[in-house]
């Protein structure tokens, strides 16, 4: 029975175990693009951080002249730099949004690309964007967008590119003066409002804008106001799907908006219904945390973020994503499974043998007290011969002293002494 249940046990264990390894398959073809200025040492590392092999995955180079065709016209000389070092890993999903994560990226987010590439046109994919140390990271929008492009095989509306380039720049930008998260948060949150409600008028744009910097509780310099104003006009103009980018926006908006509130600032909402929405928005996310252990984070999961040293900024809109376990960390975690289930094996097999030795020491007791009646009949003979063997000599004594009885009546209290001494004696050699 205990066999039975450590069993059991065993088999939910590995069920637990099985459910919990969740294997990622890519619902496209990985595509990985290198900053062409890597040396052949810095591109190794690259792929070991995405965890392929360069033999497993579509490769394409990504030069300092591709990023400017998009971000000429909207960046400095500064922020384009000459060279490329940043470089993208890419898998096109079927649902999900867009789920980024950097790896010393530096001026821009995970945030701020997911946000932006919505804008190029993407609607469901993960992308992983990394660099062997610390860049801008402007060059890494280019390299997501062809890497897409080459592995869905669906190409990218130019102008959305465009748009997107330019829409970092300015959230890049603004993030200079109000921070990354808040810098975020204000144009995909402008952007959301526009596109959900088909706005095009510019009156009705400054509104929102108003409406969403408040909710931040910024202040806008009016060129800052006036380059989110035209960008938008862009947007508006692109007719632009909602529906096929609201997971992406909402997505954002939320990881913003945690940010802020773990650095201890609070974000301003439009009345009570979005009280109540975030109230049951909470309950969500408390539900999708408790099985977290489960989801399947596609490329972002395998990225072996210990290569990079303990210095690097690691960031991605899916928080699992981030603080990944080392390899090291992973196999001792196998391990101790390995030794529980040796344990288990090891502890059933001893309580067995313990188990046997106690059937062992019960069968040899109960031969030992099928022999006690026979020891209690040797007594009992012992005894009628001992009782027989003293009533003899009684008769005999009895005799004798009848006989003495006659030749020396004054004899009698010694023939008593003797009887009694004779009686204990034969009471003693019963005993």
């Amino acid at each position: 029975m205990k066999f039975k249940k450590k069993v059991s046990s065993l088999l939910v264990a590995m069920t637990i175990v099985a459910s919990s390894i969740v294997p990622s398959f890519a619902d496209g073809t990985r595509v990985v693009t290198i900053g062409v200025n890597n040396t052949a040492e810095q591109r190794q590392k690259i792929f070991n951080y995405f965890g392929v092999k360069e033999n497993e995955v579509q490769v394409l180079e990504v030069n300092n002249q591709e990023e400017r065709e998009y971000l000429g016209g909207v960046a400095t000389e500064a922020q384009l730099g000459t060279k490329t070092y940043s470089c993208a890993y890419v898998e096109p999903t079927n649902n999900g949004g867009i789920n980024v994560k950097t790896a010393n990226i530096t001026w821009v987010t995970s945030s701020m690309v997911a946000s932006t590439l919505s804008t190029a046109g993407m609607t469901n994919a993960n992308c992983v964007i990394a660099a062997v140390f610390p860049v801008s990271g402007t060059g890494a929008l280019t390299g997501v967008m062809k890497a897409f492009e080459d592995a869905s095989g669906e190409k990218l509306d130019e102008d959305k590119k465009e748009l997107a380039s330019e829409e970092l720049i300015t959230t890049g930008d603004l993030g200079d003066e109000i921070g990354q998260d808040k810098a975020t948060g204000v144009v995909n949150d402008i952007k959301t409002e526009v596109i959900k409600n088909g706005t095009s008028d510019v009156t009705q744009i400054a509104d929102i804008i108003n409406n969403v910097t408040n909710n931040y509780n910024i202040t806008l310099t009016d060129a800052q106001v006036k380059q989110i104003t035209d960008l938008m006009e862009k947007i508006a103009a692109q007719n632009y799907d909602y529906n096929s980018m609201k997971e992406t926006l909402n997505n954002v908006s939320d990881v913003v908006k945690d940010n802020l509130q773990e650095a201890g600032e609070s974000v301003g909402n439009s009345g009570i219904l979005d009280s109540i929405g975030n109230f049951f928005s909470s309950i969500g996310d408390w539900f999708s945390n408790l099985f977290a252990g489960n989801k399947d984070l596609g490329i972002l999961g395998e990225t072996k973020d210990e290569m990079l040293g303990s210095n690097a900024v690691i960031n991605a809109t899916d928080k699992a994503a981030e603080n990944l376990p080392s390899s090291e960390e992973v196999e001792g975690f196998f391990q101790k499974i390995i030794n529980w289930f040796t344990s288990l094996f090891n502890n059933d097999s001893d309580n067995n043998d313990s188990n046997n030795n106690d059937v062992n020491n019960e069968e040899s007791n109960q031969e030992d007290n099928a022999q006690t009646p026979s020891q209690e009949e040797s007594n009992d003979t012992t005894n009628v011969d001992n009782i027989n063997g003293t009533e003899n000599t009684e008769n005999t004594d009895s005799a004798q002293n009848s006989q003495n009885s006659e030749s020396n009546t004054n004899d009698n209290s010694l023939d008593v002494q003797t009887e009694t001494e004779q009686y204990f004696d034969s009471q003693d050699s019963n005993q």
